[in-house]
């Protein structure tokens, strides 16, 4: 299960969180996680990568532990809890992602570097660079998406290059900690749409990396002509306008490409679809509504599971795609997300087919762990009772070249 170590509980923290949406490296539950993603960094056109707030990553104190009087050049931010983070919980380990939708997909920043030797060396050097001065675990890519199967080659090349250089870190800084050295982790957000994964060289992808966060959402939307899920498990024969997409095919069709099923985690939404003046799933639509940040929509038609199901709204369970959503017949407002129940049947999915876990985009979306939490959910059902069935291995502490005073002292 998991890989070995136990199943992966993985999510993705922004560093834009704590403006808006109010969600602080405090809320983090970390005793239901085992990685941590923190999106998103960026590359320039030389393939350097680089923080991009770095007052939220570095710089903003949180009482009443960071003080204005510290001597030395000390790391504060968000990256400073998650360092704390991983000290509390040996079990919890933080990758940097770099790229996400805005700047892979919209700017293609990764276009140039990784096409070319350099680009990539350059990319990777700073890979670690950025692991030693902040205390990662590892390095998660999230291109969306190489456009060609040149491209998916770059990908390949590129990951390598970040492997060799973390590996050649690593061998630094064996034997001067009871004989141990790290393994820096290496991950992806990997598509669930075919003409997409289609240009991935998927085998030897799989060998370079650790684990494959499979983004398995977004499946349907505004887009689309017809209200769909956006994150079901399987294809709804009876009504195929609901599911252009299902996540058991993409599942298979990455395993039959050569990707170890222990490695491929099964990522979920904490946020659901709206579809506007429509007679049910599968159904046409007209709009999505405007988004509401008082409560918790940011952006046009999406919203926040926390927030869900609407008042007035009845929830229902579609059983042959395996998905759940909620409408509201008075306005004909559909909305497609996750709930309890959908988020224990992925749960067993990922047991009943050895895979390595779930992974969460993103955390300020769920509700507080008591209160309904998806990755509580899912994270007590692949874990048990005490989650003693989540990844084991241990995080690294000992970062001896941090520019960080108090990183590299281990927070006294």
């Amino acid at each position: 299960m998991g890989g070995g170590d136990g199943y992966r509980s993985v999510a993705y923290f922004t560093n834009w969180s704590i403006y808006g949406r109010k969600y602080f490296p405090k809320d983090i539950p970390v005793s239901k996680l085992t990685h941590i993603l923190y999106a998103f960094a960026d590359n320039n056109d030389q393939g350097e990568v680089f923080l991009t707030d770095k007052w939220s990553d570095c710089d903003i104190h949180w009482p009443p532990g960071d003080s204005w009087n510290d001597s030395g050049n000390n790391l504060y931010g968000c990256l400073k809890q998650l360092a704390i983070h991983k000290k509390a919980n040996r079990n919890l380990k933080t990758l940097l992602s770099i790229g996400g939708w805005t700047y892979t997909q919209i700017s293609k920043h990764l276009d140039g570097p990784a096409s070319t030797p350099e680009g990539r060396k350059r990319f990777a050097d700073s890979c670690v660079k950025l692991i030693k001065d902040l205390g990662f675990d590892g390095i998660d890519v999230d291109w969306e998406y190489p456009a060609n199967p040149e491209q998916g080659q770059h990908l390949l090349l590129l990951l390598r290059e970040i492997r060799c250089a973390m590996d050649e870190y690593a061998e630094t800084l064996a034997g001067g900690y009871g004989g141990e050295k790290p393994k820096f982790l290496l991950s992806i957000a990997a598509p669930a749409g075919a003409a997409k994964y289609a240009n991935y060289p998927l085998r030897e992808i799989g060998e370079v990396l650790d684990f494959v966060n499979l983004m398995a959402y977004d499946f349907a939307g505004s887009w689309d002509a017809h209200a769909g899920h956006h994150a079901n498990l399987y294809h709804a024969n009876s009504c195929p306008t609901s599911t252009p997409f299902n996540t058991a095919g993409v599942i298979q069709a990455y395993i039959a490409a050569g990707i170890p099923s222990s490695k491929m985690v099964l990522g979920q939404p904490l946020y659901g679809r709206a579809y506007k003046n429509t007679a049910g799933i599968g159904k046409p639509f007209s709009g999505i509504g405007d988004a509401d940040q008082e409560r918790y929509s940011w952006e046009a038609g999406v919203w926040d599971f926390k927030a869900l199901p609407h008042p007035g709204a009845t929830e229902y369970i579609d059983e042959e795609a395996g998905a759940s959503y909620s409408f509201e017949e008075s306005t004909g407002t559909l909305i497609s997300y996750d709930n309890e129940e959908i988020a224990r049947r992925k749960a067993e999915y990922i047991k009943q087919n050895n895979l390595g876990g779930a992974m969460w985009w993103e955390l300020s979306g769920d509700r507080p762990l008591g209160e309904g939490s998806l990755i509580e959910t899912v994270a007590n059902s692949l874990g048990g009772p005490d989650c003693g069935r989540l990844d084991q291995s241990k995080n690294w502490l000992n970062y001896p070249d941090s520019q960080y005073n108090n990183l590299k002292e281990g927070f006294p």
